[in-house]
């Protein structure tokens, strides 16, 4: 873990993970400690109220989706309040949506997050966001330093971006190429947007890679057991992981299967470990059911494996990750990375993990910024959607014998972005401040 005397303003939300999840490793250079803005401790009343409805209408919907014919329709309502629009033709999409004027009336009327700013403007360190709200409340009220907005998926709304942003003092960390793109499309100016990559774990990466490179050479061999991909392939795996490649199977296939911040999508953990229940029985295989935080999702686990037939294998066979504090959670999470070979999930900001050579199964998306993320990793070939998960036992038999999920273990390694954490620090703080094209400077 980098030990660095400066220190910024690491300001996120409690809001779903993914918000939380990008800030998690900024925390070794972050004043005491992580700030959520909707509920550090001294919140005005008023403040947290407005962000608990919000907070709690997004829950609500991305649960009510389930609901047959009306939660779809209702859920599609919501969506399209927040949709992305088609990147070309390039065009000038500068102009403020109904969000944003709804955001900036409440700032208005209500001082909606001038606590907080006055709070941080006493001690005006470099403020970094992961969440676009809190940034242009900083902007709002003159916050004195910097402000910097890190985006959270591979594109973004409109939602993003001040109503006049190139009047703005925002600066922007964009995770990928098109997130860069698509500000120059709402009016960010090019000076205020720096490519970093999405900050991944620390202890999942390592000095110059070194823990990727540790874990993604002892995971192909899980992935392609007949060596399909390995025998085609050998020279550019030894070129990229030298030594740390190894032939050898040292341990069950590891599948990771994670729901999403709100809860969604716990049956398909149900259904994966009973297609697989005779596999886990036999030592095959092993599955890490991620609760997160919901301690209603670690009981529905439960009762799967109990019903599934598995109770003995808990521990060995099955395990459950949960954790009633988000941080103490991503720990864990992090951690069962290290051995895991498949990450089964929704396309969310976890699409980015494909960087530490983990393939991803693509669960179904949910809201219209995950099918730009499952879009992305289908187009760096990190990413495969499931198909029924009734057969997985089936068709994931098929997949490893053809080497598909080491090879989608590769491409997320060497196409995504594994420098995030590190760029984000740099800019903060103008290590490359005399650059005049970041994308130049910036390991990517």
């Amino acid at each position: 873990m980098p030990k660095r005397k400066k220190k910024a303003w690491v300001v996120t939300v409690d809001m779903g993970y993914g918000h939380q999840r990008a800030a998690y490793p900024l925390n070794y250079f972050a004043e005491g400690g992580i700030i959520s803005a909707n509920n550090y401790s001294s919140i005005p009343k008023r403040d947290r109220n407005i962000w608990h409805q919000t907070r709690s209408f997004y829950e609500f919907i991305s649960r009510f989706k389930k609901v047959p014919v009306i939660g779809t329709k209702a859920f599609e309502l919501y969506d399209k309040l927040q949709s992305i629009p088609d990147f070309y033709p390039r065009r000038d999409l500068s102009k403020a949506n109904t969000q944003l004027k709804q955001m900036y009336n409440l700032f208005e009327v209500s001082n909606w997050g001038k606590h907080l700013i006055d709070k941080l403007a006493k001690q005006p360190l470099p403020i970094v966001t992961t969440f676009f709200t809190t940034a242009m409340m900083a902007d709002f009220y003159g916050y004195p330093g910097d402000i910097l907005c890190l985006a959270t998926d591979t594109d973004i709304s409109r939602a993003w971006v001040p109503p006049e942003p190139a009047k703005s003092k925002i600066v922007y960390l964009a995770p990928n190429r098109r997130v860069a793109e698509r500000l120059k499309l709402y009016g960010v100016r090019p000076d205020k947007i720096f490519l970093t990559g999405f900050p991944l774990p620390l202890e999942n990466v390592g000095n110059n890679l070194k823990i990727i490179k540790h874990d993604l050479g002892r995971r192909l061999a899980q992935l392609d057991p007949e060596r399909i991909y390995i025998n085609q392939y050998e020279k550019t795996l030894r070129h990229h992981l030298g030594n740390y490649f190894k032939k050898t199977i040292s341990r069950p296939l590891t599948i990771t299967f994670a729901v999403g911040g709100a809860g969604a999508q716990r049956e398909l953990g149900g259904e994966i470990i009973k297609s697989l229940r005779q596999q886990i029985g036999g030592g095959q295989i092993r599955v890490n059911l991620v609760a997160g935080i919901h301690n209603v999702v670690n009981r529905y686990f439960r009762r799967a494996i109990k019903e599934a037939g598995l109770q003995k294998t808990i521990g060995s066979g099955v395990n459950i990750i949960f954790d009633a504090n988000k941080y103490e959670y991503f720990k864990k999470f992090n951690q069962t990375l290290r051995t895991t070979d498949v990450l089964w999930t929704k396309p969310s900001e976890l699409s980015f993990y494909c960087a530490l050579g983990l393939p991803i199964i693509m669960a179904p998306h949910i809201g219209s910024q995950e099918i730009f993320n499952e879009k992305w990793l289908q187009s760096i070939g990190a990413g495969i959607n499931q198909e029924d998960p009734r057969y997985t036992s089936e068709w994931l038999s098929d997949w490893l014998k053809s080497g598909w999920l080491a090879e989608a273990a590769m491409q997320g390694f060497l196409e995504a972005p594994k420098y995030g954490t590190f760029n984000v620090e740099k800019i903060t703080f103008h290590r490359f401040k005399e650059a005049k094209k970041i994308k130049t400077v910036l390991q990517y």
